[in-house]
């Protein structure tokens, strides 16, 4: 399986988001926190994701006679970069952004359906907004983003720290003034 078949996948997508954070968990583990998915799919999605590198294991014991694993998430692994997304076709992205919508869809029901969930409490948000920006804006936005999240990534799990799931969706709301019916925009009366 290719490495965009397998990130591209609802229920990997959210076995990763569970991975994160260096932390190490079982299949049990997983299944706990995914429970809207059932075990012997948990089981079978870990399983691809171990072949493929993305989880490995990094301990081993025996309970009630069977072998436990603990795994780990590869960063490395994990993600399309770059020059993957740069190779993929129009179908492979809309396939890519259908699976982030599902498992971003079924992450939000999985949180609304806790005990105790209470959104505005939470600072739950979901809010979208068109931002008009020339292509220097863009980069100038895109990069500040960047530094702002990545002061945050690498914060590891913490008695007082709580995985939140961030989402940022960004693409042109219309077709770029630049060309318009083959013109430029300048051109138009």
């Amino acid at each position: 399986m290719d490495t965009l078949d397998l990130l591209l996948h609802p229920v990997r997508l959210r076995i990763v988001h569970a991975m994160s954070g260096g932390r190490t968990r079982t299949t049990s583990d997983l299944c706990v926190g995914l429970p809207d998915v059932p075990k012997t799919t948990v089981y079978r999605h870990v399983g691809l994701l171990v072949e493929a590198g993305v989880l490995e294991v990094v301990d081993e014991q025996r309970v009630h006679g069977a072998v436990e694993r603990h795994y780990r998430l590869r960063r490395e692994h994990a993600g399309i970069d770059a020059d993957m997304a740069a190779s993929m076709s129009l179908d492979e992205h809309r396939h890519g952004f259908a699976a982030a919508m599902a498992a971003l869809h079924a992450e939000f029901n999985a949180y609304l359906d806790r005990d105790g969930a209470d959104p505005t409490a939470d600072s739950v948000g979901y809010r979208q907004g068109t931002v008009w920006l020339t292509p220097g804006e863009l980069v100038e936005m895109i990069s500040e983003l960047r530094d702002v999240l990545a002061s945050r990534v690498g914060n590891n799990p913490a008695p007082d720290r709580s995985p939140h799931l961030l989402s940022m969706i960004l693409f042109p709301a219309e077709e770029p003034t630049r060309r318009r019916n083959g013109q430029q925009a300048d051109d138009h009366p």
